[in-house]
C-alpha cells in the first residue's frame, strides 16, 4: 500500500540533519563482532547509514585498505580512479579514501571536492586509460546511488571498468572487516597531504557520447530535451551537454544533501529513483513542455523517460523500444551481438529478440553479469529491469561496463530524432504486436536472516504445479544466459511468471511479477508468490 503523501513535495519533517550524518560518520565506531556493522557488498558496493553504525569512517579506510591489497594481489598497479556523488556522506567517505590510497602510495586520480562524477564516467574513464596502457588502472565510486539521502554507498569497479564480481566482492568484505578488527594495518596520511592527481572526467565523457549516440540528428531535429539530474552527480554534465550544443534543458539544478526538492517515493521515503512514478512526480507533471524529459538518480546510472503522451515509461517497456531501435540502426554492430537481460525483465523482450533474429543472453540480477559481454562485443545491449543499462558505440566498441543513465536518457531524443516518434509510441507498436505486458514489482521489510533463507529457496522449496490458474513450465534457481545463482527462484507457466530474490542493497525482499493475460491475472501470480515467500520465511 502506497504512503499517503506519496508523490508529495517532502516536509521538513522528511529531512536529514547534514551535520548529525556527517558527525556519525565520525564519531560512531561499528562494532566488528555484529554482523549489522559490518563491511557486506550488495549488488553494487557496501551501503549503509551513519547513523545506524553501517556507514562510518573505520568501514570506508578499513575498505580501501582492502580494496588497495586486493588490487595489489591481482597485479594492478595503474592508476586508481576515485569519484563521488552528491550524498552528504560521499565527500566524507571519498576524503577517507584518498587518505589512505595515498597512505599506501597508490596513483589516485579524482575530480575537485566541488564536482560530482556519474558512475558511467567513471566507467568510461578507465576504459579509455586501459586501451592506452599497459598498466591497467581500477577505480572507486563512492555513492549509494538511488538510495535515502540518510545513506552512504562505495563500490569497487575492477579494470574492466564494471562493478566488480562477487569473488572480488567476498575477499575485499573479508579483509575489510578483519582490518576493522584489527585497524593497524590501514595505512593513511591526512588528508591535506595527500598527493592527488585532479582528473576531468566531465570533458571526454561529454564530448565521447558523440561515438555512441547521433548527435547531428539531435541538434538538427527541433526537438526539446528536459534532463532533470534530480540532484544528482550528472547536473554539471547536462548542463555542459547543453553548452556543446544539444537541445537540452537542465530542469532542476539544484544540489541539496537533503533533497528537499523531491517528492516522496510510494514508501514516503525521499528516494531518486527515477523508475519510480512518485519520485518523478514533479517532472511528470511538465512533460508537456518538453518533447521528451528524463531523469537520473544520484549517480547517474540510472534512466527514467518521460513523454507528452504516456508519462513516465515503465523501465521494461523503454528497454524494448530500446532493444529494438538500437539492433536496427546500428549498422557498426556485429550481426552476432547477442542481447543482455536479467532474468527479471520483461518477457516481451523475448518476443524483440525472436522478432530480430537476436540471440537472448538471459542474467540474474546485477549489471556485473553484462560485464563480459560489452568488453568482448558479444553482446551490444546490456539491460536492467531497474532503469539501467549501456550499449556498444556506434561502431560496437565498447562504451561503458557500468550502467549509463545519461547514455539512455539522450537514447530517447535519438529515437525521437531519427524516426519521429516517441519511445511510448514505438512501445505502442510493439504492444499491438506482441500483446500488453502486465509487469510489476513489490518489495517486502525482510531483517538479513530473511533475506539469507530468500536467498537459498531452490526449485525443491516449490511444490505445488500451478501458478494462477496455468501449469508451471519451469522454476530456475540459476540464470539460463550464463548458469549463474539467481539468489532465489524464478517461476514461470506460459503466460506468466514471478521471481523473488533479496535486495542487495536494502532489508527487502523484491518480488517481481508479469502477466500477457491481465491485470487481474498478475494480481493472482503476485498472491501466489507472496504465499510461497511468506512460507519460505516462516
Amino acid at each position: 500500500m502506497a504512503h499517503p503523501r506519496a508523490g508529495q513535495r517532502a516536509q521538513e519533517s522528511d529531512l536529514i540533519d547534514v551535520d548529525e550524518l556527517v558527525a556519525a560518520y565520525y564519531d560512531r565506531t561499528p562494532d566488528p563482532a555484529d554482523p549489522d556493522q559490518m563491511v557486506v557488498f550488495g549488488t553494487s558496493g557496501h551501503r549503509g547509514s551513519s547513523l545506524d553504525t553501517k556507514f562510518n569512517e573505520l568501514h570506508i579506510a578499513a575498505t580501501t585498505q582492502a580494496i588497495v591489497e586486493y588490487r595489489a594481489a591481482q597485479g594492478i598497479d595503474g592508476p586508481l580512479f576515485i569519484a563521488k556523488d552528491t550524498h552528504g556522506l560521499s565527500i566524507p567517505a571519498w576524503r577517507t579514501a584518498i587518505e589512505v590510497l595515498a597512505g599506501n602510495g597508490v596513483e589516485t586520480l579524482a575530480e575537485r571536492e566541488d564536482e560530482y562524477t556519474p558512475t558511467p564516467a567513471l566507467s568510461r574513464a578507465i576504459i579509455r586509460y586501459n586501451r592506452e596502457h599497459e598498466a591497467q588502472a581500477d577505480g572507486i565510486v563512492v555513492t549509494p546511488s538511488h538510495n535515502p539521502p540518510r545513506d552512504g554507498g562505495f563500490k569497487y569497479n575492477p579494470p574492466n571498468g564494471g562493478p566488480a564480481d562477487t569473488d572480488a566482492t567476498k575477499a575485499i568484505a573479508a579483509r575489510a572487516n578483519a582490518l576493522m578488527a584489527d585497524p593497524s594495518g590501514i595505512r593513511r596520511v591526512a588528508y591535506e597531504r595527500a598527493d592527488v592527481h585532479r582528473y576531468d572526467y566531465r570533458t571526454p565523457y561529454c564530448r565521447e557520447l558523440g561515438t555512441a549516440l547521433d548527435f547531428d540528428a539531435i541538434k538538427a531535429a527541433g526537438l526539446r530535451h528536459g534532463a532533470d539530474p534530480m540532484g544528482g552527480a550528472a547536473v554539471q554534465y547536462w548542463e555542459f551537454l547543453a553548452d556543446m550544443g544539444l537541445p537540452i534543458e537542465v530542469v532542476n539544478a539544484t544540489v541539496d544533501p537533503r533533497w528537499a526538492f523531491m517528492t516522496l517515493d510510494t514508501d514516503g521515503k525521499i528516494r531518486m529513483d527515477c523508475s519510480s512514478p512518485d519520485a518523478m512526480a514533479s517532472l511528470v507533471q511538465q512533460r508537456d513542455r518538453y518533447t521528451v524529459a528524463t531523469g537520473n538518480d544520484a549517480d547517474a546510472d540510472r534512466h527514467g523517460i518521460v513523454t507528452p503522451d504516456a508519462g513516465l515509461m515503465n523501465p521494461n517497456a523503454y528497454l524494448a523500444v530500446a532493444i529494438n531501435y538500437l539492433y536496427s540502426h546500428r549498422k557498426g554492430w556485429s550481426p552476432d551481438a547477442g542481447i543482455g537481460k536479467t532474468l527479471v525483465s520483461s518477457s516481451l523482450i523475448d518476443k524483440v529478440a525472436a522478432k530480430l533474429g537476436r540471440r537472448l543472453v538471459e542474467v540474474p540480477v546485477g549489471f556485473k553479469w553484462f560485464v563480459p559481454g560489452l568488453m568482448s562485443g558479444d553482446i551490444g545491449f546490456g539491460g536492467e529491469e531497474s532503469a539501467g543499462a549501456s550499449f556498444l558505440d556506434m561502431e560496437g566498441r565498447t562504451w561503458t561496463t557500468d550502467k549509463d543513465g545519461i547514455l539512455l536518457a539522450l537514447l530517447a531524443s535519438e529515437i525521437i530524432a531519427v524516426t519521429g516518434q516517441t519511445p511510448s509510441e514505438h512501445y505502442a507498436l510493439l504492444e499491438s504486436a506482441f500483446g500488453r505486458s502486465f509487469y510489476a514489482r513489490v518489495d517486502a521489510d525482510a531483517d538479513r536472516e530473511q533475506k539469507a533463507r530468500l536467498g537459498r529457496l531452490s526449485p525443491d522449496d516449490v511444490s505445488v504445479r500451478e501458478l494462477a490458474g496455468e501449469p508451471i513450465t519451469a522454476v530456475l534457481s540459476h540464470a539460463p544466459g550464463n548458469g549463474a545463482a539467481i539468489g532465489g527462484i524464478k517461476v514461470t507457466t506460459q503466460n506468466a511468471w514471478f521471481a523473488a530474490r533479496p535486495s542487495g542493497t536494502e532489508d527487502k525482499y523484491k518480488i517481481y511479477a508479469e502477466s500477457l493475460v491481465g491485470a487481474d491475472h498478475l494480481a493472482q501470480v503476485q498472491a501466489a508468490a507472496r504465499d510461497l515467500v511468506d512460507a519460505a520465511l516462516g
